[in-house]
């Protein structure tokens, strides 16, 4: 036997430290504005699809970041301007797009929003552990209920889809419309 064949039989492989657990998550990245971005967390988004502008169908008397609804596998789908909701200039600005819009499928228990936003980017991975939590010196307050956080390093927004879908200004008008349309 070589020296390093006995080596190698007295290394004993379980005394070695077990590798940490991976704490992150994978995120998606997309762009907010023109400049900036934010994140989702994977798990939350159902599917990532194209909508034909003139496909939306208006809802009166919803707040002007509600574009309104779309058929999505036969369920009537909310479509949201994110750009709008977190108070970015909106992709939609008096009707000017047309063609077909990116919109991410968000799922929070049994409920599903679309969010609308101009393209979607990369997916990363992100441990949320240092997340520095949204609060009232980092973000406007009408924005809190729709952030998570802010990544430490100038590293993104995380969004929190719950904030969004639950947030009771379209709530109160959800449940005027029926769940299926043809």
């Amino acid at each position: 036997m070589t020296s390093l064949d006995s080596f190698l039989t007295e290394l004993d492989p379980l005394a070695f430290d077990p590798l940490p657990p991976d704490t992150r998550q994978r995120m998606l990245r997309f762009p907010l504005g023109i400049e900036d971005s934010a994140l989702l967390p994977l798990e939350q988004i159902a599917e990532i699809i194209r909508i034909e502008v003139g496909d939306i169908l208006p809802v009166p008397e919803m707040p002007t970041c509600v574009l309104g609804i779309c058929n999505w596998r036969g369920e009537m789908l909310w479509l949201i301007e994110l750009n709008h909701l977190m108070g970015y200039p909106a992709l939609l600005q008096n009707g000017h797009i047309y063609g077909s819009v990116a919109v991410m499928v968000v799922q929070v228990d049994d409920q599903f929003v679309g969010l609308m936003v101009s393209q979607v980017n990369d997916i990363e991975l992100h441990d949320l552990q240092h997340l520095q939590p949204a609060t009232s010196g980092l973000f406007p307050p009408k924005l809190l209920p729709f952030i998570l956080g802010a990544l430490p390093g100038n590293k993104g927004v995380v969004l929190n889809a719950t904030g969004i879908i639950e947030y009771p200004l379209w709530q109160v008008h959800r449940g005027m419309y029926s769940r299926e349309i043809g």
